[in-house]
């Protein structure tokens, strides 16, 4: 599932995350690209292509169908399919490479169990799950080192924390990280002792036969087994079975695909119990440059996700508090951020709404005629980049065959839609934005953008790296009076920061976009509509008009979402509409400045609470708001449940004939939804004009999904589980102009050292940093971190290692550190954290202490 504000899941889809430390050296400035030029230049280019004058894609036409990952291999080799974007395990990595396929592999994929936290509406029925310490129990319940080298043939990484094992917060927390792992690690007597102790506690009783049992029944879970994906999960979730059978509960295990476990998971009431616990996994969308936002986002009823089963679950007050101040930035320095992040490990750890297990890799193959960029983290079909550089390698056009191992697993809609990764495979091929992600350090580059000016509070820890981003400090960000903080639902206008707020209102940070100057002449709609300034502004509106139950689209769902919005939001205004300039104002901030340039594009590439899960214009969100305030529609899951109404999806179902009625209502008045706002910037010819657009598009291509992204949906059959992309021609941009993107400089690292070192005696270690064989050059490493583990696993020691040359750095262990070490095996790790990318490498090296 996609991370809402930056993340994916592979079988759900999800978003988030972000940070390097402040400190250390910066990276070379680089410039910003112009809108008709190549992009940065790669850490190592591809050989350059002769210029192209082709706009949009590369390819005329992407098909889009189910394939089994059991079946990837064969039908790639077969011809049958060009690329298997879902990826196969680290398992299934030699066959891959067996069959000489090219393969694109990725980090930010993790799997864990999710549960559901509930007290059932059921009195007689039992959950154990709603117990916070049962829940933690099962940490000690699943061995992760087993899960890694059975499932995944050690190829992940055991993982106990929603921040990812590999990323560039764990290096700098890997001293208390590895303490927690250590109280936690694999121990089912503590296990069973935790558990039995809280279910008697809860009632329940255990017979002679070991089962569990309330008010004389079985205490029986529901277990829900994704059997499809990377196929991963169906020897966890017997693992985890016969686990759980072992300490007593009756276990109730189903195999499900995505579009069969969703509707229970998300769109169930957990009260009602239909589930009990279920294989989940996730990937980001987005390198991750900052974990922090991640506490609440995996666990608390204020996360992003805004859906089951967070809403459902009640923290520890504490864990709620420092969840919630994370994800809001509510630290003055990095050592309070830091303290914040220990804190929450360790709460997150107790509250285990989602026990975490493997940090895994992921291998997306596809044939070697191929030439695609995948993100570090989000792999292909998660990243952001992929549709813009897709091709056949020396060709233009032709029609690529793309194979997933699910599609539609959710109705598609840009606000409570489908966040399934295979679904944002194919529609982010319709997005465009003001910003598009790097996929290999997650900063932002513009894309329909052409600047950012970003000013904080003095003293706040941020930095920037691109020189497209102007960074300032300032004592006081005073917010303007006539910028934009509310809305008045009866009204349809903004209230002003001057009229709700009379005495100043200050802000930690004002983001300044400049857009391109020919946005508003460039950038069209797929169906031939101009972009406008109401496209910017209707999901702004829709933010608030959605959370008031004043509004006739009002939404429960949204309201968590909603409140945290609020607690950071300070306004924003259009500062000029030629160029098209935005300021916006807010205590939410990350240390990256080019992550606090604000888009308010209308899409999930956006900073809007409302659009999370697609792109839209004005026009058919007037379309869909008029099926909603009719209680015909519902956005999302919630609310289409609680109301026994259909969930509101723009490419199929009982939905198309209600909004083309709607549409016909809409055209015939031609209407300027919100008029009293958007009336300043539509005319009633505008309308028409957008509503005929709209309707000869639903003609022409049966769905109401209409983008400004490189490729557009031609057609789809949620029956067959197919779909056609075909490549936009009016899109403005050069189909070249991120071809400059090539392969990652992941650092190389090995550790040399002693075997055998003399307690109380100096000792010392090389580590030596490389990319293809070659010396990593020391302007492009922040830094070399070491931990000292002794012989029972314990951290001694931490600290940074000291640069000797390009490529080369040294640990030296005094006498006063060694003299801590008793006779036994101890290691030492090193983290090698790189600038050119955002992925640390790490390596260790065991020796021996003696007497």
């Amino acid at each position: 599932m996609l991370q809402k504000r930056l993340m994916l899941a592979i079988g759900l889809l999800m978003t988030f995350s972000m940070i390097l430390s402040a400190c250390g050296p910066s990276t070379t400035a680089t410039s910003a690209p112009p809108a008709t030029q190549a992009g940065p230049a790669a850490t190592a280019a591809p050989t350059q292509a002769p210029p192209t004058t082709r706009h949009g894609g590369w390819l005329d036409e992407i098909d889009f169908s189910v394939v089994s990952k059991d079946s990837a291999v064969t039908q790639l080799n077969a011809g049958a399919i060009d690329v298997y974007a879902g990826g196969l395990a680290s398992v299934d990595f030699p066959t891959i490479k067996n069959a000489g396929l090219g393969y694109a592999a990725s980090n930010g994929l993790y799997y864990d169990i999710m549960y559901n936290p509930a007290v059932l509406k059921d009195a007689n029925v039992l959950n154990p799950f709603s117990d916070r310490k049962i829940r933690e129990a099962t940490n000690w319940l699943y061995d992760r080192n087993y899960i890694n080298q059975e499932v995944y043939a050690g190829g992940g990484l055991p993982k106990f924390f929603p921040i990812q094992t590999n990323g560039p917060d764990y290096a700098d927390l890997a001293d208390v990280a590895r303490g927690l792992e250590s109280q936690y690690t694999y121990n089912p007597d503590k296990a069973k002792q935790v558990i039995s102790a809280e279910m008697t506690t809860l009632g329940a009783t255990q017979g002679a036969d070991g089962k569990w049992q309330y008010k004389g029944k079985p205490v029986s879970v529901i277990f829900l087994v994704r059997s499809d994906s990377d196929g991963t999960r169906v020897p966890i979730g017997d693992y985890v079975t016969k686990q759980l059978e072992s300490v007593g509960f009756t276990v109730d295990e189903q195999y499900k695909k995505s579009s069969e476990a969703s509707p229970l998971i998300f769109d169930s009431d957990p009260l009602d119990g239909k589930w009990t616990l279920y294989t989940a996994a996730w990937s980001s969308s987005v390198i991750s440059r900052d974990d922090a936002p991640q506490f609440q986002q995996m666990y608390l009823n204020t996360s992003i996700q805004g859906t089951q089963p967070f809403l459902s679950n009640v923290a520890d007050p504490a864990f709620q508090k420092v969840g919630d101040d994370l994800y809001n930035s509510a630290f003055k320095d990095l050592d309070q951020r830091r303290q914040m992040l220990v804190e929450a490990m360790k709460l997150g750890l107790q509250d285990s709404l989602q026990v975490w297990l493997i940090d895994g890799k992921n291998y997306a193959p596809y044939s070697p005629k191929v030439q695609i960029t995948s993100d570090l983290a989000a792999g292909i079909e998660g990243g952001q980049m992929y549709p813009h550089t897709v091709r056949f390698i020396g060709q233009e056009g032709g029609t690529l065959k793309w194979g997933e191992p699910d599609l539609f697993g959710d109705p598609w809609n840009p606000i409570g839609g489908s966040n399934w990764t295979f679904d944002h495979a194919a529609y982010g091929t319709t997005e465009s934005g003001a910003f598009i992600s790097d996929p290999f350090t997650g900063l932002v580059w513009p894309l329909n953008a052409e600047k950012a000016d970003i000013t904080v509070q003095t003293g706040l820890p941020v930095h920037k790296t691109l020189d497209w981003v102007t960074l300032n400090t300032a004592d006081t960000i005073n917010v303007p009076t006539d910028a934009l903080i509310d809305w008045d639902v009866k009204a349809q206008k903004f209230i002003t920061v001057g009229e709700k707020y009379p005495n100043v209102l200050y802000a930690k940070v004002k983001s300044v976009v400049t857009y391109r100057s020919d946005l508003f002449d460039a950038v069209k709609w797929q169906d031939g509509s101009n972009f406008s300034v109401a496209d910017i502004l209707m999901p702004m509106i829709m933010s608030f008009d959605q959370a008031n139950p004043d509004s006739a689209i009002y939404d429960e769902a949204v309201v968590p979402a909603f409140k945290q919005f609020q607690t950071t939001f300070k306004g924003f205004r259009i500062a000029s509409t030629s160029p098209l300039t935005i300021e916006y104002y807010t205590d939410l901030y990350q240390q990256d400045a080019e992550l606090n340039a604000v888009s308010l594009w209308p899409g999930n590439t956006g900073f809007n609470v409302s659009y999370q899960t697609g792109e839209a214009g004005w026009d058919v969100m007037a379309v869909a708001n008029l099926a909603e305030a009719a209680g015909e529609l519902a956005y999302s899951p919630d609310k289409a449940d609680a109301k026994k109404i259909e969930e509101t999806s723009f490419i199929g179902g009982p939905s198309l004939d209600i909004l083309s009625k709607h549409l016909d209502e809409a055209e015939s008045q031609s209407l300027i939804p919100y008029a009293p706002t958007l009336g300043q910037y539509i005319t009633a010819a505008d309308a028409k004009t957008r509503y005929d657009n709209l309707k000869a598009w639903y003609t022409a291509h049966g769905h109401f999904w209409v983008g400004t992204g490189p490729y557009y949906l031609d057609k789809a059959f949620l029956t067959e589980k197919t779909l056609t992309l075909k490549k936009y021609a009016d899109y403005p941009d050069l189909a070249d102009r991120w071809n400059s993107f090539g392969q990652p400089k992941l650092a190389e690292a090995t550790l040399d050292g002693p075997s055998q070192v003399k307690v109380g005696d100096t000792a010392t270690f090389d580590v030596a940093v490389t990319f293809k064989g070659d010396p990593y050059p020391q302007n492009q490493i922040k830094q070399v971190k070491y931990l000292l583990y002794d012989a029972t696993g314990a951290v001694v020691d931490t600290g940074l290692a000291t640069a000797v040359a390009d490529g080369q750095y040294q640990v030296v262990l005094g006498a006063d550190i060694t003299s801590k070490l008793t006779a036994g095996s101890d290691k030492i790790e090193v983290a090698v954290i790189p600038l050119p990318v955002a992925t640390p490498t790490f390596t260790s090296l065991d020796f021996v202490t003696v007497p």
